[in-house]
């Protein structure tokens, strides 16, 4: 299996799964244009929707960062980091897991591409989009004011999928964490994590994870 790393993207998500698993696989590493800071053209070749993730597994070409991870997981995971059907937290661990990219990370998106017009700060469409990204971020807080990790005291994909938008995705919205000690904690007890280490050295070595 080849995990195509488009660096400083969702496809940090791939890289570290395949760490917490412990599974073989080959890193390619792309970077971004320095202009305009997209994907390059071999990277946009590998799927007709030329966006990370990317993998391709034998005759498999997959992206959609959640599609890959379920993929992984079901293929190659051993029942490991999910947590089964009769488990006291599956449905919040089904809700954090798609909450990462049906939720927060379209409200970071939204707030970016918003930031980059340069609107003032009273325009409405400006001042919902926030609305809303703050809205999930203390949605999240709640969450991880009483929960170790996103499905209770068990680490799981979940976790994987949402500390993207977390960290990374600041580099293309800074937002300030402060309001959100909970957040900020969790954001500590991943950063021990020493899967994601390796992930992150391997995947953007020149890259200090924002993990405060």
């Amino acid at each position: 299996m080849i995990v195509h790393h488009l660096g400083k993207s969702q496809s940090e998500r791939i890289v570290w799964l395949c760490e917490e698993l412990g599974i073989p696989y080959e890193l390619k590493v792309y970077d971004r244009d320095p202009v305009t800071r997209l994907a390059p053209p071999a990277y946009k070749a590998l799927h007709p929707m030329g966006a990370a993730p990317v993998i391709t597994d034998g005759d498999l070409v997959l992206a959609e960062s959640a599609a890959i991870v379920d993929y992984i997981v079901a293929r190659y995971g051993k029942g490991r980091l999910v947590v089964p059907p009769d488990h006291p937290e599956f449905a919040q661990f089904l809700y954090w897991f798609h909450f990462a990219n049906g939720t927060l990370q379209p409200a970071t998106g939204r707030n970016m591409i918003l930031a980059r017009l340069k609107l003032p700060q009273d325009n409405p469409i400006l001042r919902a989009m926030q609305g809303r990204l703050d809205l999930a971020l203390g949605h999240l807080e709640a969450r991880l004011a009483k929960a170790t990790f996103l499905a209770g005291d068990t680490f799981t994909t979940a976790d994987i999928m949402i500390v993207f938008t977390l960290t990374t995705m600041r580099l293309f919205l800074p937002f300030d964490l402060a309001p959100y000690p909970a957040i900020r904690a969790y954001l500590q007890r991943i950063g021990q994590r020493d899967a994601y280490r390796r992930a992150m050295q391997k995947g953007d070595p020149d890259l200090v994870p924002l993990l405060t």
